[in-house]
């Protein structure tokens, strides 16, 4: 009985808690915030098309460790290692600089109201859009966190996960199996650094230099672009060559033809059940489109600060005090 009123009463405070987010919670306090994000994604897009998979990348990054809070923002000091700086983010994250000339350009008209959680979540929403994803309406609401710890980083999904490892990382936010297959997708768009998945081509394991589930062709192509004993740091791929800069199923066609960048994205063939939500993505892009910005919207709902929690941060990537 008493667990059961535990229970009850952890559900009813969870509600309370995404009730506090509101799609339009700047109407009336600073009316032009997603306008003037928007504006910010759209003109740094048109300098770098890459740039929109690294704001979706970070907003998940984000609320993946301590929740939605703009902790991934926060800049390493003398003192503190923080997120942004763990080998997990960097040099991953990208598109630190869109957040800044959007924090800047609303702090001048709208002092100390839009929280650096919030642009980013607008951003990210922004990116996939403006890639030919589905646009989705964001709730707002979220404050800023004031603590950002390089160690928080280390469960963090990571490019040599497998599946289990996966399936368990989003259980562990709330997220589900399907959930998980769903935003993998995000990888239909960006680049990879050499390093990622370098021991696929050339070091996979005792018994074998290169990875048997790697497409031979792919493995070639990947071989030519990154050099073995190559110490360029530069060097780097598209995750889906096909169209590395649209936000479509080609992630599913390329892990169905074995040639998923990743060990994280190739272990979505080895569960009969992830197998499955593979091909059904890849053979309904629209389904998939809809079922990703659905998954957006619980991402962006992890682990927040509201009502008086956290802080709106001046700048976003240092602390008010």
């Amino acid at each position: 009985m008493l667990m059961s009123a535990l229970i009850l009463l952890v559900l009813r405070a969870c509600m309370m808690l995404e009730a506090q987010l509101q799609v339009g919670f700047y109407e009336n306090s600073c009316s032009m915030a997603e306008l003037i994000v928007k504006q910010e994604v759209t003109n740094a897009f048109f300098k770098d098309r890459g740039v929109a998979a690294g704001l979706v990348r970070m907003h998940f990054h984000d609320c993946f460790v301590r929740g939605c809070d703009g902790s991934v923002l926060i800049d390493s000091t003398q003192s503190n290692e923080a997120e942004k700086d763990s080998p997990a983010n960097k040099p991953s994250l990208r598109g630190f600089e869109v957040i800044d000339s959007a924090k800047t350009r609303l702090e001048s008209v709208c002092q100390g109201i839009v929280s650096c959680a919030d642009i980013l979540a607008f951003a990210a929403r922004d990116s996939v859009e403006i890639t030919r994803g589905l646009g989705y309406d964001v709730p707002a609401g979220r404050r800023d966190g004031t603590i950002s710890l390089i160690t928080d980083t280390r469960n963090l999904p990571t490019f040599t996960s497998n599946v289990d490892q996966l399936i368990q990382n989003f259980k562990n936010m709330g997220l589900t199996q399907e959930e998980m297959v769903t935003l993998s997708g995000a990888h239909t768009i960006g680049r990879s650094h050499c390093g990622s998945f370098r021991d696929r081509l050339y070091n996979f394991s005792s018994t074998t230099s290169q990875d048997p589930s790697l497409d031979p062709a792919y493995a070639a192509q990947l071989k030519k672009q990154c050099p073995q004993g190559s110490t360029d740091a530069s060097l780097v791929v598209p995750m889906n060559p096909a169209s590395p800069t649209v936000t479509d199923v080609g992630y599913y066609t390329d892990i169905l033809a074995n040639r998923g960048l990743f060990t994280s994205d190739q272990t979505l063939l080895t569960n009969p059940s992830t197998a499955i939500q593979v091909t059904q993505n890849a053979r309904n892009p629209f389904l998939w489109k809809s079922k990703f910005a659905s998954a957006m919207v619980k991402i962006g709902q992890i682990g927040l600060l509201t009502g008086t929690a956290g802080e709106i941060r001046a700048n976003c990537r240092v602390i008010n005090s």
